[in-house]
């Protein structure tokens, strides 16, 4: 059973996941000795972006991928710097400003696309909010999920919610990977000293933290998706913007405080354990011109995997809606 009371186990089927290596991965230069892994299928179409957050790589949309290009688009799938097969950091910098720039790079400047549609929850969500406002024109649309909202406080009060309740359930069964990842990584790392215990680590998320839907991932899948994690340099740049909160520094802050005009498509899992339900709210101020937010039963936190039955579709609609006006 599901935190909603939804039975999993009555879910339609999901879309098969394709094989690990059902995608050509592609590597790019992004201007500063930097190569990005990607993935790019459907050329032709109009491009969507999709941008994974934590502990996530491109492979959590390995559901979306193949139904996407079916329906007419060119889809382009990275691994953010430092994250699955994109190449790590020399300088150790990992920011919301600097993956915004990165990704920017890889489809304006090395892909060639003047103008895009992008999904993204998690820290990709947060990313693709950034990229709407500080690249202008560049964001067609948006798809956006299970992250956290655009920091818009005074329309939040005037909208009488509560700002004190605007944050993770931190108290609850995810908030002690933000504090440990954000705060004392060092000794984290220090435990989780062989590649088994790092893929433990991150397994726990995608099945008995609750970040997940109960039964959404098999064995099978979470072996997939905790593989790159393995690496002990990936892992601890996964965890470099929960540290942002925990001193840090970055050199460019995101732009988060400004309301989201561009049409944008919203989706929250009602499962979600990590973001909580004041999401809804937020959303409704922050996005102006907004469909949703949908909310999907049987799905948490990464519910473009949970409920691919549900997010394929609709986002397929909501995108060909844009490129027939762009």
């Amino acid at each position: 059973m599901s935190v909603t009371g939804y039975d999993v186990r009555l879910r339609p089927a999901q879309p098969a996941t394709p094989a690990a290596d059902a995608f050509t991965i592609h590597r790019s230069d992004i201007g500063n000795g930097l190569e990005l892994a990607y993935v790019r299928e459907g050329v032709g179409g109009y491009p969507l972006l999709l941008i994974h957050g934590y502990p996530e790589t491109k492979r959590i949309w390995w559901r979306n991928i193949e139904p996407l290009v079916a329906a007419g688009f060119e889809v382009i799938v990275p691994d953010l710097r430092g994250h699955g097969d994109s190449d790590l950091s020399e300088s150790d910098t990992y920011d919301l400003v600097t993956y915004s720039r990165d990704l920017y790079a890889l489809v304006h400047d090395v892909l060639g696309h003047d103008h895009v549609g992008v999904i993204g929850g998690d820290v990709g969500g947060v990313v693709a909010v950034d990229m709407v406002h500080r690249f202008e024109g560049f964001v067609d649309a948006l798809c956006f999920f299970d992250t956290v909202p655009p920091m818009v406080i005074d329309a939040y009060v005037a909208a009488g919610i509560d700002i004190g309740s605007i944050k993770a359930i931190a108290d609850g069964p995810t908030g002690d990977y933000r504090r440990r990842q954000g705060g004392e990584p060092d000794v984290l790392a220090a435990e989780l000293n062989s590649p088994a215990l790092r893929r433990a680590w991150v397994a726990a998320m995608y099945g008995p933290r609750l970040w997940a839907s109960p039964g959404t991932f098999s064995d099978a899948d979470i072996d997939f998706m905790t593989e790159p994690w393995a690496d002990e340099a990936r892992l601890r740049a996964g965890w470099a913007v929960y540290q942002l909160g925990y001193g840090r520094t970055a050199e460019e802050f995101p732009i988060l405080d400004r309301a989201v005009d561009v049409p944008t498509l919203l989706f929250y899992g009602a499962d979600d354990q990590v973001v909580g339900p004041d999401f809804l709210h937020c959303c409704e101020v922050a996005f102006t011109n907004r469909v949703g937010p949908l909310v999907l039963a049987g799905a948490g936190h990464f519910l473009q995997w949970e409920r691919a039955d549900i997010f394929n579709p609709t986002v397929s609609m909501f995108f060909h809606s844009i490129a027939s006006k762009v």
